[in-house]
């Protein structure tokens, strides 16, 4: 007999701290139970099953044989030759075993209508004491089968929530990737994932996208990112019930993580406006995922299904005077004023890059008399190819210069000036000084 009230009670903890269900604690005790007997008592190739009542706290014990025909076995003193053997396993004969197998006219005396292949059980007296041994391989059961049941409870809790926004506490920083204690699994950030320029502490709270559950010998990690675009879709949807109800669908994102992102949005409904929606009242939704990421710039704009209207729309906030699509190459050539050239490249080619991974398409960015200035491809690889705006600034910088070294010169100048002053005024001094000495001497 067990003691039932210190059993629930393990039973009840395991269940709400652990989430794992009774039934699973209560067969881990039967298969415990069940090795422990074959450990002290049994024979080998014995089949030994536990039964336990949680009513009464009792545990029943029974030995297991299946129903095998004659026709169908061989015994094992027939195959102790291994070829023997073999070609009996080949031939599908099963190699007979009476603590294993028991025949069909013999079961038919104990159950009348038995079957081959169907299952007697014997009751068995239940071992009075245990050996040490024996004892503490009930207990590796015991242990191995609840983790067993823990790694599959995390599984189906974490796995149902893979490609969703989940919440933590740092545990540790080791060699820039971060672990998150998610209470029942433990989260990593790798360092690739993270948002540039972001730092974090020991017990700080975070927030992540959750992309992938893994299973390991070691338990059940889950890989997080907060530089996936995902997470900035996510976030919106939190934030936007337009987009978390599907009325609202955000079909393209291009992202640099804590720099500047694109998104681009579509809406089912014709009386709700897609990048309002996003934007909100005062900008408050896009403000206030913009804080989570640390400040992030995110562009909003509205798909497109015209190629030229979504490339145009894509180099805000820049103004396009003309888009040509080749559609054989997937290439956009644009056409911009010069004095737009700058918005629509971006600092570093930023602007045109993430409006090629965002349309998919190869963007070209010509001025007004039809040279190309910059080309972004739709992986984001950026070139400029205008050499006099590189000219440009080179000229601007050496105008800064030779500013520069006028304001010195006419400080040099200045400065001689004062010192001439300086000298010129002790000069003075010395000349007074030997009028009054000679005064004096007269009187």
């Amino acid at each position: 007999m067990f003691d039932l009230k210190v059993i629930n009670s393990v039973l009840n903890q395991l269940e709400e701290e652990r989430g794992i269900p009774r039934e699973k604690i209560v067969e881990a005790i039967e298969w415990a139970l069940a090795t422990a007997y074959k450990k002290e008592y049994g024979k080998r190739g014995q089949i030994i099953r536990a039964k336990f009542d949680l009513n009464t706290g009792s545990a029943e014990l029974e030995q297991v044989k299946i129903v095998v025909d004659k026709d169908t076995v061989v015994f094992e003193d027939d195959t102790t030759d291994k070829e023997a053997r073999k070609k009996a396993l080949e031939e599908g004969k099963i190699i007979f075993n009476p603590e294993q197998h028991i025949f069909l006219e013999d079961a038919r005396k104990i159950k009348r209508d038995s079957q081959i292949e169907e299952e007697i059980c014997f009751p068995l007296d239940n071992g009075k004491e245990y050996g040490r041994i024996a004892s503490q391989t009930a207990k590796q059961v015991i242990m191995q089968k609840i983790r067993e049941a823990e790694k599959a409870s995390v599984l189906s809790e974490f796995g149902e929530r893979e490609g969703e926004i989940v919440r933590g506490t740092v545990q540790r920083i080791e060699r820039g990737n971060i672990f998150v204690d998610m209470e029942r699994a433990t989260g990593i950030l790798p360092y690739e994932e993270q948002i540039p320029g972001e730092r974090y502490r020991q017990g700080e709270r975070i927030r992540a996208y959750l992309y992938h559950v893994e299973e390991s010998p070691r338990g059940v990690f889950l890989r997080l990112s907060r530089s996936h675009p995902m997470f900035l879709e996510k976030l919106f949807e939190a934030e936007a019930p337009e987009v978390a109800n599907k009325v609202i669908e955000i079909r393209s994102i291009a992202r640099e993580p804590g720099s500047r992102s694109k998104i681009a949005t579509f809406s089912h409904d014709d009386s709700i406006d897609p990048v309002g929606s996003l934007v909100g009242q005062r900008g408050v939704r896009v403000s206030t995922v913009m804080s989570e990421l640390g400040g992030e710039k995110i562009d909003i704009i509205e798909w497109s299904d015209d190629p030229k209207q979504f490339v145009a729309d894509a180099l805000s906030p820049a103004t396009v005077l003309n888009v040509e699509i080749d559609e054989e190459n997937k290439e956009a050539h644009v056409e911009v004023q010069e004095d737009q050239q700058s918005l629509a490249i971006g600092r570093g080619g930023q602007n045109v890059r993430l409006a090629a991974r965002l349309t998919g398409w190869r963007i070209d960015i010509k001025s007004i008399e039809g040279e190309s200035v910059a080309q972004a491809d739709e992986k984001g690889d950026f070139e400029i190819l205008e050499e006099t705006v590189q000219e440009g600034v080179t000229k601007e910088n050496e105008d800064t210069d030779n500013e520069g070294e006028g304001v010195a010169e006419e400080k040099e100048k200045n400065e001689e000036t004062k010192t001439g002053d300086v000298e010129e005024s002790k000069e003075l001094d010395e000349t007074d000084k030997k009028k009054n000495d000679e005064k004096e001497k007269s009187h």
